[in-house]
């Protein structure tokens, strides 16, 4: 083979051959692993020429990939996988006047909608990975989503698509008239060649009577069994209706192994009609559910949509999707989602009435909620993260994906279902419905434990049966999700052994040395090889300090992350996650990669070994421990608990830094300068001093230092309780670490606060082990844990609720201390009885005890910008809430993400570029474009220092806008 150093240099983008790259690639969101050789990240079209002579000339596949979140492994190969998600994302042209769009493969769904809807157009067809699924992606896919039922599938909207051929040729394919395609015929090209041979192996009538014959139901509009070529008969060369013939529709669903796309151009359609209403009916009996299908489809629905009990449960794990269940009522067996649109609020009224008069005839829901404006968004975000969600099946048991692509016409869905609970039931099998009911395609997965053989043999027979039984009835094994390496071994049994060696030759007319996506559609690679887990292999025993038995082990909770590359969004779509990822656009960078980096390397390497492999340190170098993914990754896969217990690992075997004891020992430090403290800030404060003090132990130079102070705070509360005029509840105020000698003023308008409404307070001086936890001295954690946690039960006993006002501290022991503490038990009680500040004054008024009367009428704008661990393990609402105390007072949340700081990650000089990228990708600029009066609140006090050298605005925590609004 040609060395691959020469391919490197001649490229404009990158080729990574390093163990850590491929081992990123080697997965997608399927069940499957394969080492490519390399991953190259093309510039140009230049460079995908190059990779493709290189790899015609020395016989190596090309694996075309945007996001990676294939369900059927279409992504995993052991040649190059070509990532085009990094360069190739420009919108290149929007036609209004013809509602059309050209881009380029990398552009993500949802926010190519973001950029149309001030026109007043969308791109209809969508997926539950809408948020970081890209259109190159959707139409190698073939993908449909939710919307397929008024807006079609992606093949009905591709127009045409530039691509390069085997060759190397660039080739346009879009709609030609009989006169452009006899043209095309006669070029002496491999283009003109592909037309020459689909018109002679066409026109044959027996060829065309065994396709139609043979496919699926023409009316199953979710099929994308094998190449689309029933599809191109319904041109009027082949003597079908249509009068053009177009071969974007047999490339669209193709899975990248025909041709490298490079530019598409698709059909828009005009915004859905204003108003909105969902109506979910609950049931007792999937049966019950699935015979109202057919009857409210009749009403023109927007969305219907199934989830069955076991994805409902999975839902009350999950900190994000839990608050989105609030419209379950009792415990159905399946609901279904149905959303109507009208343009007025009274046809929608009259729409809602017929619907539900047709749901009440049947009289199979028991429950039948409406839903409207935001709560329907709520409804579909639950929805859409089912999938992922799955994989928080504590265990090596999980929901497999193999048969849930299955889609069959609605008139056929009961009794599918019917044999499908059969072989299910003898198989002992009780399977997850999860279904796009309206389109008669239902997401049916078996629970398999692939570690095992006699499960691997259980994943072949059970797939070969559902697959016999959707050939019964005409039906497509690939409705969505494409054939991958787990459908294609079966694509000759559902299209028939003569049309799936038609579909054999069509391959070899585009790709005659098998370089485009090998292994996929035809010539398929064995669906039960090359799996993710070694089959029959020993469980690793892998002692860890922290406790990881609620995922069985530190193993099992990294292998919860299935793939599904919720954390590839960027910062344009909701949530924080993967804040890294989100400035270095890096797959090493995201939720998914640490995880399936930690789960090969922790397997990978010896046992006296394991965690000491630098793959895994550059791995964890950027992660922010924002615990974004403990909350938002469906799975919950916790990957700041991960990279705590590394950094201890890797750090006894390796040794601890200075920088890192520096910053670890912050707060013993801390307590010492602050007994001289006007001789450090002025060493702070001196440019020269400063300087010379963060170059030696690795701080940014530009960085300003946090200053430090000293404070009687037990002399003050004295102070002010002689001035109370009263209290009406015991409350213990937290007086942790960075409060304590950094942020003093915070804690006097704490004080101030709480007693001057009337609280008796307590205060409780500890420090968290928030910066031991941050650079993974856990021995040291965890000693303040325990020592903390005798105190804290003491106020459980006592029923005193601890407030606190850092998040990363007081938040700690809802979290951390879990791990780290072995009484559980005793843990889960101090955990409930640990509140920020915030939680603890929006109870009150929840409860009534507190009002506006004592605060100021003056009117003020506040904006605020909200930790991230308050975000993952608790809400923004209650500063919001708080915050609108006073009358007058304007407050609204920035949508912000991560300020980028995350304790010392921002201080370190080699991080400083990526906290700064951070910070501007949000944060910053929704500060700038504030008005100077407007008051910026951040309960961090990272966050605060984060804002101020970012932007030069002073932050206040929302404590000390509350008290500086207090009247006396």
């Amino acid at each position: 083979m040609e060395h691959m150093d020469l391919l490197k240099e001649g490229l404009a983008g990158e080729l990574l051959t390093d163990n850590l790259s491929t081992t990123l690639y080697a997965t997608d969101a399927s069940v499957y692993r394969k080492i490519p050789l390399a991953v190259a990240f093309p510039k140009n079209i230049g460079d995908i020429k190059k990779l493709i002579a290189y790899a015609s000339k020395n016989k190596v596949g090309l694996i075309p990939r945007t996001a990676g979140t294939s369900l059927a492994g279409q992504c995993v190969g052991d040649g190059i996988v070509v990532d085009v998600s990094k360069h190739f994302t420009e919108i290149i042209d929007l036609d209004i006047a013809n509602k059309r769009v050209t881009l380029q493969p990398g552009v993500i769904r949802d926010e190519l909608n973001q950029y149309l809807e001030p026109y007043g157009l969308f791109f209809g067809p969508n997926t539950s990975t809408s948020n970081r699924c890209m259109l190159g992606g959707m139409v190698g896919n073939n993908s449909s989503g939710t919307t397929s039922i008024q807006y079609g599938v992606t093949r009905d909207k591709v127009i045409s698509l530039k691509t390069i051929l085997s060759d190397g040729s660039e080739v346009e394919f879009k709609p030609l008239s009989k006169e452009e395609f006899d043209k095309k015929i006669t070029l002496n090209t491999l283009e003109g060649k592909l037309y020459k041979n689909i018109y002679k192996e066409l026109s044959n009538k027996e060829v065309q009577e065994r396709i139609k014959e043979e496919f699926p139901k023409p009316g199953i509009h979710r099929r994308n069994t094998g190449y689309a070529v029933d599809d191109l008969l319904k041109s009027g060369i082949f003597g079908g209706p249509e009068e053009q013939f177009n071969y974007c529709e047999l490339l669209t669903g193709s899975e990248g192994t025909l041709a490298f796309t490079t530019e598409i151009t698709v059909q828009l359609d005009e915004l859905p009609p204003k108003y909105s209403a969902m109506v979910v009916t609950h049931y007792r009996t999937l049966e019950d559910c699935l015979s109202d299908v057919i009857p409210v489809m009749k009403h023109g629905l927007h969305l219907c949509e199934m989830m069955d009990k076991v994805i409902l449960d999975c839902t009350k794990n999950n900190t994000t999707q839990l608050q989105n269940r609030f419209f379950v009522e009792g415990d159905p067996a399946a609901l279904l989602m149905l959303e109507l649109k009208a343009n007025t609020e009274k046809e929608l009224q009259q729409e809602i009435g017929k619907l539900i008069a047709t749901i009440t005839a049947s009289g199979l829901s028991y429950a039948n909620p409406i839903l409207y404006g935001g709560d329907i968004a709520k409804a579909i975000e639950l929805r859409k993260a089912g999938l992922g969600l799955l994989g928080n099946i504590v265990g090596d048991r999980k929901a497999v994906a193999c048969i849930e692509d299955t889609a069959v016409a609605l008139e056929d869905l009961n009794a599918f279902i019917s044999e499908f609970t059969a072989i299910m039931k003898g198989y002992k099998q009780n399977a997850v419905y999860y279904a796009h009911a309206g389109a008669g395609e239902l997401h049916l997965r078996p629970i398999l434990n692939l570690k095992k053989s006699e499960d691997v043999a259980l994943f072949r027979a059970i797939t070969t049966d559902v697959a016999k039984l959707t050939k019964k009835y005409r039906g497509s094994f690939s409705g969505e999700h494409g054939d991958g390496i787990v459908r294609a071994e079966f694509i000759p049994i559902m299209v028939g052994e003569e049309n799936y060696e038609l579909l054999k030759r069509i391959k070899s007319y585009f790709d005659p040395e098998g370089i485009f996506n090998p292994g996929k559609i035809v010539d398929a690679y064995p669906m039960d090889e090359s799996f993710r887990y070694e089959v029959d292999r020993e469980e690793p025993e892998i002692p860890t300090l922290m406790d990881f038995s609620d995922s069985e082990g530190i193993l099992k909770a990294a292998e919860k992350c299935n793939g599904s590359g919720d954390c590839r969004k960027t910062h344009l779509a909701k949530g924080g996650m993967c804040p890294s990822y989100h400035a270095t656009k890096n797959e090493k960078d995201t939720t998914r990669g640490r995880a399936n980096a930690f789960r090969e390397f922790l397997t990978t390497g010896s046992a006296s070994d394991r965690f000491s492999q630098n793959e895994l340190k550059e791995v964890f170098d950027f992660c922010l421990s924002c615990k974004a993914c403990a909350s938002e990754c469906p799975s919950n896969v916790d990957i700041a608990s991960l990279k705590a217990e590394f950094l201890y690992q890797y750090q006894e075997k390796n040794g601890y830094s200075l920088r890192s004891k520096l910053f670890a020992h912050n707060s013993k430090l801390n307590k010492m300068s602050s007994k001289v403290a006007g001789l450090t800030n002025a060493v702070y404060g001196s440019k020269v001093l400063s300087g010379l003090m963060k170059k030696s132990v690795g701080v940014a130079r530009e960085r300003t230092m946090p200053k430090v102070s000293s404070f009687n705070f037990d002399k003050y509360l004295k102070n002010v309780l002689n001035e109370s005029v009263g209290s009406n509840s015991k409350v213990v105020l937290y007086i942790d670490e960075f409060t304590h000698y950094m942020d003093t003023d915070l804690g006097k308008d704490a004080i101030g606060l709480l007693t001057g409404l009337g609280y008796e307070v307590q205060l409780f001086y500890a420090e968290s082990g928030r910066t031991y936890l941050s650079k993974g001295f856990l021995k040291q954690a965890q000693k303040l844990a325990i020592a903390n946690s005798k105190q804290l039960k003491v106020f459980v006993e006592q029923n005193v609720p601890v407030l606190g006002l850092e998040p990363s501290a007081i938040l700690s022991f809802r979290d951390e201390y879990k791990r780290l503490v072995p009484n559980k038990e005793e843990m889960d009680e101090i955990a409930a009885n640990a509140f920020l500040v915030e939680e603890f004054l929006a109870k009150e008024i929840e409860k009534g005890n507190l009002t506006s009367e004592r605060f100021t009428k003056e009117a003020k704008t506040i904006k605020i910008h909200a930790h991230c661990h308050q975000k993952a393990l608790s809400n923004q609402k209650v500063t919001f809430d708080i915050l609108n105390l006073p009358e007058n007072y304007t407050v609204s949340i920035i949508s912000s993400g991560c300020c980028g700081m995350a304790g010392s990650f921002g201080y370190e000089k080699e991080h400083y570029d990526v906290s700064m990228q951070i910070g501007e990708l949000k944060l910053f600029p929704a500060i700038r474009k504030s008005d100077s009066s407007t008051i910026i609140s951040a309960n961090g006090t990272s966050c605060r220092h984060q804002i101020k050298d970012g932007t030069d605005r002073d932050a206040l925590h929302p404590i000390t806008i509350l008290k500086n609004a207090l009247v006396n």
